[in-house]
């Protein structure tokens, strides 16, 4: 299901982007009533200091508060806000999924919708993909810990390192912080791979990556502020063994040639 807001254009012109749009927002929400607002309050404002034409797509992930009420209303003041449902809680992965599906710019932001990496940032991001070298330019926590401002608690600082750790073993990917939910993506040359993920969860970043290298597709990893918000949707226990159970099952996947595209 995908909700416009009567004034939102549908874009249009193929070659900057449809409607010229230069770049699309994803933004996976579950029960973001409270840190929505002011998360698109900030985009908005950014896009219009910097002059981006751009459409943002917050993905309603079956919340049960009032984020879906929270974005109707600043559709009609925020140019390009589209909101889209899932129907039912299904998890980041499928939310990244159908936002990126429903995109039409060249490049696509994935962020979180606590906006712990300010949207700022991108300008980081954007000359990798710019020169044509790399199709995903991923923010890093782990490349540049002093532009880390609010740290995560230990245990937590701890599990990802540990989790890193497995999936650099398991995959062979290289990057040092997959799990940073602040990502560029070229859209026309990640379209393949997200056609073939499956992953619903928080390890959707491992199977994008993973399927991107395995496609020869360039990976910048490259440093950006990060703020840890307190309220993280990943649980201590159940979400840390899911996550690992679907790095493995990635591999699996991969050996046993189920990620094979259709002839």
């Amino acid at each position: 299901m995908t909700e416009r807001p009567p004034s939102a254009a549908r874009p249009t012109s193929p070659e900057t982007g449809e409607d010229g749009i230069d770049l699309s927002i994803v933004i996976p929400a579950y029960n973001e009533e409270r840190r929505i607002v002011p998360t698109l309050n900030a985009i908005a404002a950014y896009l219009a200091r910097t002059a981006t034409k751009a459409e943002i797509l917050v993905v309603d992930d079956g919340s049960a508060d009032g984020t879906a009420a929270r974005v109707r209303e600043l559709a009609a003041a925020i140019p390009g806000l589209r909101l889209l449902s899932n129907g039912r809680n299904r998890g980041k992965g499928f939310s990244i999924r159908h936002g990126f599906s429903e995109s039409h710019a060249p490049l696509v932001l994935l962020t979180d919708a606590d906006l712990s990496t300010p949207i700022e940032e991108i300008e980081k991001l954007t000359p990798a993909l710019r020169d044509g070298k790399a199709g995903v330019a991923v923010g890093s926590r782990a490349l540049a810990p002093e532009l880390v401002e609010v740290r995560q608690g230990r245990l937590r600082q701890t599990m990802g390192k540990c989790f890193n750790l497995v999936v650099r073993t398991l995959t062979g990917l290289s990057i040092r912080d997959t799990q940073c939910g602040f990502k560029l993506i070229d859209r026309r040359r990640l379209t393949p791979v997200f056609a073939l993920a499956r992953i619903d969860h928080f390890s959707y970043d491992v199977e994008i990556l993973y399927l991107a290298q395995r496609r020869g597709i360039r990976i910048a990893e490259i440093p950006v502020i990060w703020r840890n918000s307190p309220n993280s949707r990943v649980g201590i226990l159940g979400d840390p063994l899911r996550m690992f159970i679907d790095v493995v099952r990635i591999v699996v996947r991969d050996r046993a040639g189920r990620y094979r595209e259709p002839s």
